[in-house]
């Protein structure tokens, strides 16, 4: 019996819908389809290209925001449809300054990867998952150093934190539903961030590379905790001396999990063929390779569990266009197109994600000269099909964590920013 719980409990993995990288990091770029390797964005280069923070010749540069990101997954199994609508918030905030002529520094604090899924205590896969809650924050001191008057070279750590918290059904007994939570603080992890922006025909054409490496957060001290629908657990399992030993033994245990936070290269190239019109094309590539498996650790060789993710590699091309339409008005259109790294015989429902085509809006309206009131929207759905079906509930490789059935993914993603200098 202690072999197929911890079996499934350690299915759960870290993950959200669309996986866990958030790409909703400025209301004026999502506008935009969130290009931004390839234009001088100011501070906001921090996050898109650290090399365009060189070309940023105001004495203070601010931007902040929030995402609302509001999924719809649907899943459709052998008990019907169960849908997971939780609403996800990502933050934004950056800060940076021209020192001199040649040297520009900034700090960003952003939540480049999370997630949040609820798909309710009683449905088909609760078994796997019933919700979860990630969070990683990331902190970028950043310096970028114009080396000629149409090169600058950016740098900075990009330092991690963050916690999680899931909770999944716990079937040690038809007859007494309940459910473990756990939850956990990650380690400090640190990645490089550095890029490179090319003034190639100045405020005409540029061109830029931004790279960030992969980092691993580590959960230490994952903490496990048991509860039952109706009441409480230990006066539920107190005449039963078996079930009341698995509770406390997994109570007892601390969770060690590692998952990766893949490396990004973009690419963007920024034509500006009039004056009000800005057209930008971004290529970025995600290097989900380095997800292949999810190890748990409880302290005790009976109850580990690794699960098999093995993702691959993807691409997103994204096009944006901005035109100015008076001075104190901005208007943008975006399309782009976002490959999944999760072959069907993975999917599960903490990962559903599929190839995604979104499209978006936005504007900045600068009511006074040093600020901008900025706001987008993005829909986001499965390219050429809202629905993919999932057989990984037939993958021996998914033994214990696989799930069959259709999964049908949308989302309305609004953003609103507010950004000042001088």
């Amino acid at each position: 019996m202690k072999k197929t719980l911890f079996a499934v409990l350690a299915a759960c993995t870290l993950l959200s819908a669309e996986s866990y990288q958030i790409n909703t990091l400025s209301a004026k770029q999502l506008g935009m389809a969130h290009t931004g390797a390839g234009i001088k964005l100011g501070s906001e280069s921090m996050h898109f290209n650290p090399g365009g923070l060189g070309f940023l010749d105001k004495t203070l540069d601010i931007s902040a925001g929030a995402t609302f990101i509001m999924p719809e997954v649907e899943f459709h199994g052998k008990k019907g449809k169960t849908v997971n609508d939780k609403l996800g918030t990502p933050l934004y905030v950056y800060v940076a300054s021209s020192i001199t002529d040649w040297l520009s520094a900034g700090l960003s604090f952003t939540t480049p990867y999370g997630n949040s899924a609820d798909y309710g205590k009683d449905w088909e896969g609760a078994g796997l998952l019933q919700d979860i809650s990630l969070s990683v924050y990331a902190l970028q001191p950043t310096m970028a150093f114009k080396v000629r008057d149409d090169i600058s070279i950016g740098v900075g750590p990009a330092i991690y934190f963050g916690s999680f918290e899931q909770s999944k059904d716990l079937p040690l007994n038809p007859n007494l539903p309940m459910s473990v939570n756990i939850s956990g603080d990650a380690d400090v992890a640190v990645a490089a961030n550095v890029g490179i922006l090319y003034d190639l025909l100045p405020n005409t054409l540029a061109l830029g590379v931004g790279y960030r490496s992969e980092a691993k957060m580590k959960v230490a001290k994952g903490k496990p905790k048991v509860s039952y629908a109706n009441g409480n657990v230990e006066a539920t399992v107190a005449g039963i001396p078996q079930l009341k030993g698995i509770v406390n033994s997994l109570e007892a245990s601390k969770v060690k999990a590692e998952l990766p936070l893949p490396a990004n290269l973009n690419t963007g190239i920024s034509f500006r063929p009039t004056e009000k019109l800005l057209l930008a094309f971004d290529w970025q590539m995600v290097f989900w390779k380095a997800y292949e498996k999810l190890a748990m650790d409880f302290g005790n060789p009976n109850f580990d569990k690794v699960s098999q993710k093995n993702y691959h590699n993807t691409d997103a091309y994204r096009f944006g266009a901005q035109y100015t339409v008076i001075d104190q008005l901005d208007v943008r259109l975006g399309v782009y197109y976002d490959e999944t790294p999760v072959d069907d015989d993975y999917l599960t429902p903490e990962s559903p994600s599929t190839n995604k085509l979104g499209t978006t809006i936005g504007f900045s309206f600068r009511p006074i000269p040093y600020l901008s009131i900025d706001a987008s929207f993005l829909y986001s759905n499965g390219a050429g099909s809202l629905g993919r079906d999932a057989t990984s509930g037939s993958n021996p490789e998914k033994a214990g964590d696989g799930l069959n059935g259709r999964y049908e993914v949308q989302a309305l993603v609004p953003s609103v920013g507010v950004s000042f200098n001088f």
